[in-house]
C-alpha cells in the first residue's frame, strides 16, 4: 500500500523535549516524507530555527525543504488582557511536510486546507 504517512504528534510528546531536539525530530520526520500534525504548535524563535536549519539541507534532487502552516495563537481579547498585554492564551496546531508534497490552499482563523500529492 503506497501513499503519504501522517503523523499527530501530542504536546506531551514535544513538551519532554529540548528545542533543539525537537528541530532535529521534525527536520527528519518530514526528510523522511512524513507530514506531522502538531497538537501544540511552535515558538516564533523554533519556527525561525526550523526555518534556518532546513534552508542549509536543502538538495534539489533529494529535499525540497518544508511547508508549515499554523493556526494564529488565542489572545486575551478582554480589556484588561490588552492593557496589559498578556501572552497568548495558548498556541494552536500546526503542519508541517515536505514542501513537494504538501501545498497550503486556503488558511484563515479557524481552518488550513491542504493539498497532499503522492509525488
Amino acid at each position: 500500500m503506497q501513499g503519504i504517512q501522517m503523523d499527530l504528534v501530542s504536546e506531551d510528546r514535544l513538551a519532554k523535549m529540548p528545542p533543539v531536539e525537537k528541530i532535529r525530530f521534525i527536520i527528519d520526520e518530514v526528510k523522511s516524507g512524513k507530514i506531522l500534525v502538531l497538537e501544540k504548535g511552535l515558538t516564533p524563535e523554533e519556527e525561525a530555527t526550523l526555518i534556518e536549519m532546513t534552508m542549509t539541507q536543502i538538495q534539489p534532487d533529494d529535499f525540497a525543504g518544508i511547508e508549515m502552516e499554523s493556526y494564529p495563537s488565542q489572545t486575551d481579547g478582554s480589556f484588561l488582557g490588552k492593557l496589559f498585554k498578556k501572552s497568548p492564551v495558548r498556541t494552536r496546531l500546526t503542519v508541517i511536510g515536505p514542501a513537494n508534497k504538501l501545498k497550503t490552499l486556503k488558511k484563515d482563523r479557524d481552518m488550513i486546507s491542504a493539498l497532499v500529492s503522492n509525488k
